[in-house]
């Protein structure tokens, strides 16, 4: 691996080069899917939302009984310190916590210790092509576990449905259970009514607490724009003026077909485009508002 390659992780409470990182084949994570996990967006090597990640991982290990490895502000540090040594100006900080390793047992002890590793990846976040072009999602049956507010690593379900997805030439899937949109594979729905409002379903065991989400709800109220928090259906989603998904890795992200339905023109929305502008305003410190 030559030196411009070279990554450093941290992994088993220490920064180490990405290939000398071990993982016990007996951690739970791995085992049982029984972890949690977070990823922060990375812009001019500073995170974005990075409280709002770190209060939902909180409240993810909370829901599973898992301690936190370390402080609150350590946590931060390491994610800062891993940014500093990889010399990432743009890009995501993941990190992951798993109640910790055992032998295989669905029954654990209570005095286990957690494990927790993190690593940045270096990608595009601003400005890419579906940023500015918009993309299509597919529409697909719900397929997962009833506690989708805990930010778990069982992700099969979203594995196989974006498979599925991009065969169909889609880059997201909006989930669809009891006639209602849920949210996406690794996004929140939002749609824009014709009158204007921003509409996106409310928070409950049923999604994901979205942190770009919560940043969206606030520059509506800051920027006076109207949102609705409520379910909707595909249908009402295929009529809507505008589309977009919201993540901490693809921010504001226009959607212009949802299944075989062209949303509005087909190009970005005006309001849409707004959204955009506004949330990168917020987060560079440029909006003095």
């Amino acid at each position: 691996m030559t030196t411009e390659t070279a990554r450093f992780v941290y992994c088993g409470g220490d920064y180490v080069p990405e290939q000398d990182a071990r993982l016990s084949i007996f951690d739970r994570g791995t085992l049982f899917g029984d972890a949690v996990y977070e990823v922060t967006a990375v812009i001019d090597g500073s995170m974005i939302d990075n409280s709002l990640h770190l209060d939902r991982l909180e409240r993810s290990l909370a829901a599973l009984d898992i301690p936190l490895p370390c402080p609150r502000a350590e946590i931060a540090a390491i994610q800062k310190g891993l940014i500093t040594r990889n010399a990432l100006t743009e890009g995501t900080v993941y990190l992951q916590i798993s109640r910790g390793e055992a032998d295989r047992d669905y029954r654990y002890a209570d005095t286990l210790l957690p494990n927790f590793f993190a690593f940045t990846q270096r990608r595009a976040i601003r400005d890419t092509p579906a940023h500015r072009d918009g993309i299509a999602v597919a529409l697909l049956p719900e397929p997962r576990w009833a506690r989708r507010d805990i930010k778990t690593t069982m992700l099969l379900g979203q594995v196989l449905a974006k498979r599925e997805a991009r065969d169909a030439g889609c880059a997201e899937v909006w989930f669809v259970e009891d006639g209602m949109i849920t949210e996406g594979a690794s996004s929140t729905a939002f749609l824009i009514t014709r009158d204007g409002a921003v509409v996106t379903r409310p928070n409950s065991r049923a999604i994901l607490p979205g942190c770009t989400r919560r940043a969206v709800l606030d520059l509506c109220a800051r920027h006076d724009l109207v949102f609705v928090e409520r379910s909707f259906t595909p249908q009402e989603a295929a009529e809507a003026a505008e589309a977009f998904l919201t993540s901490a890795g693809s921010l504001i992200t226009p959607v212009v077909r949802i299944a075989d339905t062209i949303i509005g023109d087909g190009n970005p929305g005006r309001l849409t485009r707004h959204l955009q502008r506004y949330y990168l305003d917020a987060v560079l410190g440029t909006d003095d508002r």
